[in-house]
């Protein structure tokens, strides 16, 4: 993604200044909301990425979606908007939310299945994911119905894929191949 590290940049500088100011966990919850709308909202997403829509007009939409947002939020859109950079403000955030996440020791691991993972299971994942990686898990559930069965476990960088269509995809290379 083009931004991807200036988007890095941008969410580590607002988290030490948020640290400082001891209002990380207030950014954090308006980061958590902004990285959901923009990533839920295809028309927002579009308009921030518009070069027909004026600077001004993105930040005053912004503004005005996320009012009741933490004074240090409103200055990460003045800073976005004022650098050219005001399209990158989901990826932004959802860095943040990451790097704050890491900062508290915490781990995601995100889970894609076919259908949603019942009470028992995400237990079981988040047993083993703790095993694995020795820190506090939170497990987020990706449903995707392409993957048709199985599921797809990513902590940090590693990925285990066990999804029935990458394990059909491996039998049609072994096919092609002989």
């Amino acid at each position: 993604m083009a931004g991807a590290r200036a988007a890095i940049r941008y969410a580590k500088a607002l988290l030490s200044l948020a640290s400082d100011q001891n209002s990380a966990e207030a950014v954090n919850k308006d980061m958590k909301l902004i990285a959901e709308t923009i990533a839920d909202n295809k028309e927002l997403s579009d308009m921030l990425h518009s070069p027909v829509v004026s600077s001004s007009d993105k930040k005053a939409v912004v503004l005005e979606v996320f009012k009741t947002s933490n004074k240090l939020t409103i200055n990460l859109v003045d800073t976005l908007v004022d650098n050219n950079r005001i399209n990158i403000l989901g990826y932004v955030a959802s860095k943040y939310n990451d790097l704050f996440e890491a900062s508290k020791g915490v781990q995601i691991a995100t889970v894609t299945t076919a259908v949603a993972l019942s009470a028992d299971l995400k237990k079981q994942v988040l047993a083993k994911a703790k095993e694995l990686t020795g820190k506090k898990v939170e497990v987020e559930n990706i449903i995707d119905e392409s993957i048709l069965g199985g599921f797809i476990l990513r902590i940090g960088d590693v990925q285990y894929n066990a999804s029935v269509a990458n394990q059909l995809n491996k039998l049609k290379q072994e096919f092609t191949l002989n």
